[in-house]
């Protein structure tokens, strides 16, 4: 999963710390470094997207696995 938290804090001049604060999580956390795949839970991705006034989809991209079929294809 793709993730634009980069992007959306350098729009609001937000470091990550700033944001780990506001989510309520330790700003070394895998999300905050880069557009990494990252799959976050729901709950977290909806925080994420609040403090930027987003929708989730405004922040996070799915994207299948492209390592062959998954459990739901069988």
């Amino acid at each position: 999963m793709k993730n634009r938290i980069r992007v959306l804090r350098a729009e609001k001049d937000m470091t990550q710390e700033q944001l780990a604060e506001l989510i309520g999580v330790h700003p070394e956390y895998d999300y905050f470094h880069g557009e990494r795949k990252y799959c976050p839970s729901i709950k977290l991705g909806f925080r994420i997207a609040n403090v930027f006034g987003v929708g989730i989809d405004d922040v996070f991209t799915y994207e299948e696995e492209i390592d062959g079929p998954s459990h739901d294809d069988e």
